[in-house]
């Protein structure tokens, strides 16, 4: 079955969307931070531990104190707006 022109169009439309996202942004900083973490973990343990083994590590030490300063964060950035 091929894409007819309108679907590419919408397709790359909604591409756009979750790109510009908010929950997608927050994804990918999440992801960068575990990906960090992943990077200090494995340098000390002297070998790549994995990215589930630091994504695991990651979500019981660090977290939860990640997000509460990300929200801090925001809401500072909308009452200074």
């Amino acid at each position: 079955m091929k894409n007819s022109p309108e679907m590419t169009v919408a397709h790359g439309e909604q591409s756009q969307f979750v790109k510009n996202s908010v929950l997608y942004k927050e994804f990918l900083a999440e992801r960068e931070e575990i990906l960090k973490h992943k990077w200090i973990e494995s340098e000390k343990a002297g070998s790549d531990i994995g990215f589930e083994k630091a994504l695991g590590d990651w979500i019981v030490k660090y977290r939860s104190s990640w997000r509460s300063k990300r929200l801090k964060e925001a809401k500072a950035e909308t009452t200074a707006a």
